[in-house]
């Protein structure tokens, strides 16, 4: 089973990077769990945000944040709408419903005709 993000929103920011202090590089990014097996695809409601900056090439943690870049990431937060939340069933799984549906009226007809053979 492989869990993954995927992008849902990317947002670029006015504010200086702490690192390089440059104001043209920070990337807010904002993914939601994708998770994919072989019988299933489902997109999660968990959702998650990433400060990069384009400039240095390093990832802001918030232990770096300055204020301003607090306030501006809090915004974007209560503006960020996620994808709805969604399940799929692959081909694998619509198969195995079907044989075992199969299996189960077989069983049926089987039983009642038992009396008749």
């Amino acid at each position: 089973m492989a869990d993954k993000f995927i992008t849902v929103k990317e947002v670029t920011l006015k504010n200086n990077c702490p690192e390089c202090y440059n104001n043209e590089g920070l990337q807010l990014t904002f993914k939601q769990k994708f998770i994919e097996s072989n019988f299933y695809k489902s997109l999660t409601t968990e959702t998650k945000h990433i400060l990069y900056c384009n400039t240095c090439k390093t990832t802001i943690y918030p232990v770096s944040w300055t204020d301003d870049i607090e306030r501006v990431v809090k915004y974007h937060q209560r503006a960020f709408v996620p994808k709805k939340a969604s399940f799929k069933l692959n081909k694998k799984a619509w198969t195995l419903i079907g044989v075992t549906i199969a299996l189960i009226i077989a069983g049926i007809v089987l039983f009642l005709l038992k009396d008749q053979l």
